[in-house]
């Protein structure tokens, strides 16, 4: 698979979950149904940047400790990367 094509998937999966945390707290605010925590988490696990760039963005979910999880997703997500790229 073209490394472009990755990139560009890893970037639109980013931009869901961007978009997953700000419905989120939009629904929060009107007080909504809500998105289940481990819904966002786990999207969180795949696409780590869009999710904390969601949280801080909207300031949601930013308290929460089970939501730290998501940076150490992004830690592996650069990990994984340097492997990748380098392959060690």
């Amino acid at each position: 698979m073209n490394c472009t094509i990755v990139i560009l998937i890893f970037a639109v999966l980013n931009l869901i979950v961007l978009a997953m945390y700000g419905i989120d707290k939009y629904k929060a605010v009107k007080g909504k149904w809500r998105t289940p925590e481990k819904t966002l988490i786990g999207a969180g696990a795949i696409a780590p940047w869009g999710a904390i760039i969601g949280m801080n963005l909207c300031n949601h979910k930013t308290r929460k400790a089970k939501f730290k999880i998501v940076y150490l997703f992004a830690v592996i997500h650069i990990a994984i990367i340097i492997y990748l790229y380098y392959g060690l």
